[in-house]
């Protein structure tokens, strides 16, 4: 499995944040390969998303979506996005 760390910062509220996440959750759902997606808050403005991923070609496939092209728009991003990819050793509990 892959772990995905995406943070960013943003012009948006914490509301206007969770009603974004809130409207673009069932496209999330849907996804292939995508095994849960967790929505973080990491700062006053600063918000991310951990992914866990079945495969590396599922999140390359989504990496290459329009709907992960669509997040610094959707989200009001300031800058670049930090991007972080793991390997997961193994999980604590099955």
């Amino acid at each position: 499995m892959i772990l995905q760390f995406v943070r960013f910062e943003t012009t948006l509220t914490e509301d206007e944040v969770r009603k974004v996440a809130n409207e673009r959750a069932p496209e999330f759902r849907a996804l292939p390969g995508l095994v849960q997606k967790y929505y973080v808050k990491l700062g006053e403005s600063e918000f991310g998303g951990v992914y866990l991923w079945d495969s590396k070609a599922s999140m390359a496939a989504y990496r290459e979506s329009e709907l992960a092209a669509s997040i610094p728009d959707a989200y009001k991003v300031k800058g670049k996005p930090i991007v972080e990819i793991s390997e997961v050793m193994f999980p604590l509990r099955g």
